[in-house]
Protein backbone atom coordinates (compact mmCIF):
# COMPACT_ATOMS: atom_id res chain seq x y z
CA UNK A 1 0.00 0.00 0.00
CA UNK A 2 1.32 3.89 -0.16
CA UNK A 3 3.79 4.46 2.01
CA UNK A 4 4.29 7.00 4.57
CA UNK A 5 7.17 8.74 6.76
CA UNK A 6 7.18 9.62 10.44
CA UNK A 7 10.10 11.15 12.08
CA UNK A 8 11.36 10.97 15.58
CA UNK A 9 11.60 13.65 17.78
CA UNK A 10 15.18 15.46 17.05
CA UNK A 11 16.95 18.89 18.63
CA UNK A 12 18.61 19.46 15.10
CA UNK A 13 18.50 22.85 14.35
CA UNK A 14 16.73 23.68 11.30
CA UNK A 15 16.17 27.42 8.91
CA UNK A 16 15.10 30.48 11.54
CA UNK A 17 13.40 32.61 8.90
CA UNK A 18 12.07 31.18 5.09
CA UNK A 19 9.27 32.35 2.95
CA UNK A 20 6.32 30.25 2.31
CA UNK A 21 4.60 30.14 -1.18
CA UNK A 22 0.55 28.40 -1.19
CA UNK A 23 0.22 28.37 -4.99
CA UNK A 24 -3.88 28.10 -5.47
CA UNK A 25 -4.12 26.77 -8.70
CA UNK A 26 -7.40 26.86 -11.34
CA UNK A 27 -7.50 22.87 -12.12
CA UNK A 28 -9.08 22.75 -15.61
CA UNK A 29 -10.27 19.21 -17.02
CA UNK A 30 -6.78 18.84 -19.06
CA UNK A 31 -4.03 16.98 -17.14
CA UNK A 32 -1.10 18.50 -18.83
CA UNK A 33 -2.77 22.37 -18.70
CA UNK A 34 -2.83 21.43 -14.70
CA UNK A 35 1.07 20.50 -15.07
CA UNK A 36 1.88 23.48 -17.10
CA UNK A 37 0.26 25.43 -14.42
CA UNK A 38 1.77 23.97 -12.10
CA UNK A 39 5.17 24.34 -12.99
CA UNK A 40 4.68 27.92 -13.99
CA UNK A 41 3.45 28.79 -10.15
CA UNK A 42 6.24 26.83 -8.87
CA UNK A 43 9.01 28.93 -10.44
CA UNK A 44 7.13 31.93 -10.08
CA UNK A 45 6.84 31.66 -6.74
CA UNK A 46 10.93 30.72 -6.06
CA UNK A 47 12.12 33.40 -8.26
CA UNK A 48 9.97 35.27 -5.45
CA UNK A 49 12.42 33.96 -2.60
CA UNK A 50 9.89 30.96 -1.60
CA UNK A 51 11.71 28.03 -0.02
CA UNK A 52 8.78 25.83 0.64
CA UNK A 53 6.16 25.43 -1.97
CA UNK A 54 2.78 23.94 -1.44
CA UNK A 55 0.50 23.04 -3.73
CA UNK A 56 -3.37 22.14 -3.44
CA UNK A 57 -5.16 18.77 -3.01
CA UNK A 58 -6.25 16.89 -6.50
CA UNK A 59 -4.63 19.73 -8.37
CA UNK A 60 -3.88 17.45 -11.40
CA UNK A 61 -7.66 17.04 -11.98
CA UNK A 62 -11.33 18.29 -10.98
CA UNK A 63 -12.23 16.87 -7.60
CA UNK A 64 -14.91 14.45 -8.26
CA UNK A 65 -14.76 10.34 -7.53
CA UNK A 66 -14.96 9.88 -11.31
CA UNK A 67 -12.11 11.70 -11.97
CA UNK A 68 -10.14 10.37 -9.46
CA UNK A 69 -9.17 6.60 -11.43
CA UNK A 70 -8.42 8.39 -14.91
CA UNK A 71 -6.08 11.16 -13.85
CA UNK A 72 -4.58 8.28 -11.11
CA UNK A 73 -0.54 7.60 -11.22
CA UNK A 74 1.56 4.82 -10.47
CA UNK A 75 4.66 6.50 -8.53
CA UNK A 76 6.51 3.57 -8.87
CA UNK A 77 5.76 3.64 -13.18
CA UNK A 78 7.67 7.18 -13.53
CA UNK A 79 7.48 7.17 -17.41
CA UNK A 80 3.63 7.37 -17.17
CA UNK A 81 3.48 9.32 -13.94
CA UNK A 82 3.94 13.78 -15.16
CA UNK A 83 2.68 14.84 -11.92
CA UNK A 84 5.03 13.12 -10.05
CA UNK A 85 7.78 13.51 -12.25
CA UNK A 86 7.29 17.22 -12.78
CA UNK A 87 7.68 18.17 -9.43
CA UNK A 88 10.39 15.75 -8.85
CA UNK A 89 12.36 17.74 -11.23
CA UNK A 90 10.66 21.13 -10.67
CA UNK A 91 12.11 21.31 -6.98
CA UNK A 92 15.48 19.71 -8.51
CA UNK A 93 16.08 23.27 -11.00
CA UNK A 94 14.48 25.99 -8.34
CA UNK A 95 16.17 24.38 -5.53
CA UNK A 96 13.37 24.25 -3.42
CA UNK A 97 10.94 22.13 -0.92
CA UNK A 98 7.82 21.27 -2.69
CA UNK A 99 4.84 19.64 -0.39
CA UNK A 100 3.00 18.62 -3.54
CA UNK A 101 -0.43 18.93 -2.94
CA UNK A 102 -1.97 15.60 -3.36
CA UNK A 103 -3.14 13.53 -6.52
CA UNK A 104 -4.71 10.14 -6.85
CA UNK A 105 -2.16 7.22 -6.96
CA UNK A 106 -3.02 4.09 -7.86
CA UNK A 107 -1.17 0.99 -6.00
CA UNK A 108 -2.23 -2.53 -7.61
CA UNK A 109 -5.94 -2.15 -7.57
CA UNK A 110 -6.05 0.48 -5.05
CA UNK A 111 -6.39 4.33 -5.03
CA UNK A 112 -4.98 7.10 -2.76
CA UNK A 113 -5.04 10.68 -2.14
CA UNK A 114 -1.33 11.32 -1.62
CA UNK A 115 0.43 14.00 -1.06
CA UNK A 116 4.58 13.82 -2.04
CA UNK A 117 6.96 16.18 -0.74
CA UNK A 118 10.50 16.41 -2.72
CA UNK A 119 13.72 17.82 -1.32
CA UNK A 120 15.64 20.78 -2.81
CA UNK A 121 17.50 17.39 -4.98
CA UNK A 122 14.25 16.39 -6.30
CA UNK A 123 14.40 13.10 -4.42
CA UNK A 124 11.31 12.24 -2.66
CA UNK A 125 11.66 12.42 0.85
CA UNK A 126 8.43 11.62 2.16
CA UNK A 127 4.66 10.50 1.23
CA UNK A 128 1.53 10.90 2.83
CA UNK A 129 -1.88 9.11 1.91
CA UNK A 130 -5.19 10.96 3.20
CA UNK A 131 -5.86 8.82 6.54
CA UNK A 132 -9.43 10.46 7.07
CA UNK A 133 -11.43 10.28 4.07
CA UNK A 134 -14.10 13.21 3.34
CA UNK A 135 -17.70 10.96 3.73
CA UNK A 136 -20.56 13.24 3.94
CA UNK A 137 -23.80 12.42 3.95
CA UNK A 138 -27.28 13.42 4.38
CA UNK A 139 -28.94 16.17 2.12
CA UNK A 140 -25.71 16.87 0.21
CA UNK A 141 -23.99 13.46 -0.16
CA UNK A 142 -20.17 13.04 -1.20
CA UNK A 143 -18.17 9.67 -0.50
CA UNK A 144 -14.82 9.91 -1.27
CA UNK A 145 -14.51 6.41 0.26
CA UNK A 146 -16.72 5.14 -2.87
CA UNK A 147 -12.82 5.18 -4.78
CA UNK A 148 -10.11 6.31 -2.66
CA UNK A 149 -9.07 3.91 0.53
CA UNK A 150 -7.34 5.75 3.48
CA UNK A 151 -3.97 5.70 4.42
CA UNK A 152 -2.92 4.36 7.83
CA UNK A 153 0.40 6.25 9.23
CA UNK A 154 0.89 9.34 10.04
CA UNK A 155 3.68 11.44 8.19
CA UNK A 156 6.25 14.06 9.45
CA UNK A 157 9.21 14.91 7.02
CA UNK A 158 12.63 16.85 8.24
CA UNK A 159 13.12 19.06 5.10
CA UNK A 160 15.60 22.45 4.36
CA UNK A 161 13.11 24.35 6.16
CA UNK A 162 12.79 22.08 9.32
CA UNK A 163 10.50 19.58 10.66
CA UNK A 164 6.71 19.45 9.13
CA UNK A 165 3.69 17.25 9.11
CA UNK A 166 1.33 16.66 6.51
CA UNK A 167 -2.14 16.13 6.34
CA UNK A 168 -4.60 16.65 3.74
CA UNK A 169 -8.04 18.55 3.86
CA UNK A 170 -10.15 16.26 5.96
CA UNK A 171 -7.40 15.40 8.26
CA UNK A 172 -7.43 18.97 9.95
CA UNK A 173 -10.57 17.49 12.04
CA UNK A 174 -8.59 15.28 14.23
CA UNK A 175 -6.67 17.08 16.88
CA UNK A 176 -4.55 13.96 17.50
CA UNK A 177 -2.19 13.83 14.38
CA UNK A 178 -1.67 18.05 15.49
CA UNK A 179 -0.74 17.05 18.72
CA UNK A 180 1.76 14.03 17.40
CA UNK A 181 3.36 16.79 15.34
CA UNK A 182 4.22 18.71 18.57
CA UNK A 183 5.33 15.70 20.61
CA UNK A 184 7.87 14.95 16.93
CA UNK A 185 9.36 18.50 17.14
CA UNK A 186 7.30 20.04 14.51
CA UNK A 187 6.76 23.58 13.88
CA UNK A 188 4.49 23.23 10.60
CA UNK A 189 1.80 21.57 9.72
CA UNK A 190 0.97 21.91 5.71
CA UNK A 191 -2.85 20.62 5.01
CA UNK A 192 -3.30 21.08 0.90
CA UNK A 193 -6.87 21.13 0.72
CA UNK A 194 -10.45 21.71 -1.43
CA UNK A 195 -12.76 22.80 0.67
CA UNK A 196 -16.30 23.16 -0.74
CA UNK A 197 -18.33 26.34 -0.08
CA UNK A 198 -22.09 28.27 0.90
CA UNK A 199 -22.96 30.32 -1.50
CA UNK A 200 -24.91 33.53 -1.69
CA UNK A 201 -25.33 36.48 -0.81
CA UNK A 202 -26.12 35.00 2.66
CA UNK A 203 -22.36 34.62 3.23
CA UNK A 204 -21.62 36.85 6.26
CA UNK A 205 -24.98 35.47 8.22
CA UNK A 206 -23.56 31.86 7.77
CA UNK A 207 -19.95 33.43 8.94
CA UNK A 208 -22.17 34.44 12.25
CA UNK A 209 -24.51 31.70 12.35
CA UNK A 210 -21.67 29.16 12.35
CA UNK A 211 -19.31 30.81 14.65
CA UNK A 212 -22.28 30.60 17.00
CA UNK A 213 -23.22 27.01 16.14
CA UNK A 214 -19.18 26.09 16.56
CA UNK A 215 -19.07 27.07 19.79
CA UNK A 216 -22.26 25.68 21.02
CA UNK A 217 -21.51 22.47 19.90
CA UNK A 218 -18.23 22.33 21.79
CA UNK A 219 -19.83 23.71 24.97
CA UNK A 220 -21.87 20.55 25.32
CA UNK A 221 -18.66 18.91 25.43
CA UNK A 222 -19.23 16.37 22.28
CA UNK A 223 -19.28 17.37 18.36
CA UNK A 224 -22.56 16.90 17.33
CA UNK A 225 -24.03 17.04 13.41
CA UNK A 226 -22.67 19.94 11.88
CA UNK A 227 -24.69 21.37 9.16
CA UNK A 228 -23.40 21.02 5.48
CA UNK A 229 -23.46 24.96 5.07
CA UNK A 230 -20.79 25.59 7.51
CA UNK A 231 -18.28 22.82 6.60
CA UNK A 232 -15.97 25.33 5.00
CA UNK A 233 -15.83 27.81 8.10
CA UNK A 234 -15.67 24.90 10.98
CA UNK A 235 -12.36 23.81 8.60
CA UNK A 236 -11.05 27.03 9.01
CA UNK A 237 -11.88 27.62 12.86
CA UNK A 238 -9.89 23.77 12.83
CA UNK A 239 -6.82 25.43 11.30
CA UNK A 240 -6.90 28.07 14.06
CA UNK A 241 -6.84 25.72 16.60
CA UNK A 242 -4.60 23.30 15.41
CA UNK A 243 -2.28 26.27 15.19
CA UNK A 244 -3.08 27.87 18.58
CA UNK A 245 -3.11 24.68 20.33
CA UNK A 246 -0.33 23.19 19.34
CA UNK A 247 1.44 26.72 19.44
CA UNK A 248 2.99 25.94 15.46
CA UNK A 249 2.39 27.38 11.84
CA UNK A 250 -0.52 25.81 9.88
CA UNK A 251 -0.40 25.97 5.85
CA UNK A 252 -3.41 25.58 4.30
CA UNK A 253 -3.90 25.67 -0.41
CA UNK A 254 -6.60 25.15 -1.95
CA UNK A 255 -7.71 25.31 -5.66
CA UNK A 256 -9.30 27.99 -7.13
CA UNK A 257 -12.66 28.12 -6.99
CA UNK A 258 -13.16 29.00 -11.00
CA UNK A 259 -11.71 25.08 -11.35
CA UNK A 260 -13.72 22.84 -13.44
CA UNK A 261 -16.07 20.05 -12.37
CA UNK A 262 -19.32 20.43 -10.01
CA UNK A 263 -18.00 20.44 -6.88
CA UNK A 264 -17.19 24.17 -5.90
CA UNK A 265 -14.39 25.23 -4.02
CA UNK A 266 -13.93 27.61 -1.42
CA UNK A 267 -10.13 29.06 -1.68
CA UNK A 268 -9.13 30.95 0.51
CA UNK A 269 -5.35 29.63 1.20
CA UNK A 270 -3.73 30.25 4.37
CA UNK A 271 -1.25 30.56 6.83
CA UNK A 272 -1.97 30.96 10.36
CA UNK A 273 0.53 31.75 13.10
CA UNK A 274 1.46 29.82 16.69
CA UNK A 275 -1.18 32.68 18.41
CA UNK A 276 -3.82 31.59 16.11
CA UNK A 277 -3.58 34.91 13.84
CA UNK A 278 -3.86 34.52 10.34
CA UNK A 279 -0.95 35.52 8.67
CA UNK A 280 -1.66 36.05 4.53
CA UNK A 281 -4.68 34.71 2.90
CA UNK A 282 -6.37 35.04 0.03
CA UNK A 283 -9.55 35.18 -2.26
CA UNK A 284 -11.39 32.58 -4.46
CA UNK A 285 -9.31 33.32 -7.15
CA UNK A 286 -6.21 31.77 -8.76
CA UNK A 287 -3.03 33.25 -7.29
CA UNK A 288 0.09 32.44 -5.28
CA UNK A 289 0.53 33.47 -1.30
CA UNK A 290 3.69 34.26 -0.51
CA UNK A 291 4.13 34.82 3.67
CA UNK A 292 6.95 34.61 5.78
CA UNK A 293 7.87 32.09 8.60
CA UNK A 294 9.67 32.91 11.55
CA UNK A 295 10.00 29.71 14.06
CA UNK A 296 10.97 31.64 16.88
CA UNK A 297 7.33 32.88 17.35
CA UNK A 298 6.94 29.04 17.99
CA UNK A 299 9.53 29.19 20.74
CA UNK A 300 8.12 32.81 22.12
CA UNK A 301 4.52 31.61 22.73
CA UNK A 302 5.53 28.35 24.15
CA UNK A 303 7.61 30.57 26.52
CA UNK A 304 4.50 32.93 27.07
CA UNK A 305 2.05 30.47 27.62
CA UNK A 306 3.83 26.89 28.45
CA UNK A 307 0.88 24.64 27.47
CA UNK A 308 3.25 21.46 27.47
CA UNK A 309 3.81 22.16 31.08
CA UNK A 310 0.55 22.82 32.16
CA UNK A 311 -0.71 19.81 31.09
CA UNK A 312 -2.39 17.79 33.47
CA UNK A 313 -2.16 13.61 31.85
CA UNK A 314 -2.74 12.63 35.52
CA UNK A 315 -6.67 13.30 35.29
CA UNK A 316 -7.17 13.29 31.33
CA UNK A 317 -8.88 10.03 30.89
CA UNK A 318 -12.80 9.43 31.23
CA UNK A 319 -14.32 7.76 34.20
CA UNK A 320 -17.39 5.78 33.79
CA UNK A 321 -19.52 6.49 36.95
CA UNK A 322 -22.22 3.80 36.16
CA UNK A 323 -19.82 0.97 36.51
CA UNK A 324 -18.32 2.42 39.28
CA UNK A 325 -21.73 3.21 41.25
CA UNK A 326 -22.86 -0.42 39.90
CA UNK A 327 -19.33 -1.94 41.66
CA UNK A 328 -19.76 -0.32 45.23
CA UNK A 329 -23.20 -1.46 45.69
Amino acid sequence: MASSSLASKSDQPQIAKFKIALCQISVSLDKNTNIDRARKMIKDAAKMGAKLIVLPEMWNCPYANENFPIYAEDFDNREFSPSFMMLSEVACNQGVTVVGGSIPERCGDRLYNTCCVFGTNGNLIAKHSKIHLFDLTGDVCFKESDTIAAGDQPTIVDTDVGRIRIGICHDVRFPELAMLCRERGADLICYPGAFNMSTGNLFWELVQRARQEFFAILSLGDLLVISYAFTDLIDYLNYSHRAADNQLFVATCSPARDSSGSYMIWGHSTLVGPFGEVIATSGPEETTVIAEIDYSMCQLQRENLPLEKQKRGDIYQFIDCTNELSSQQ
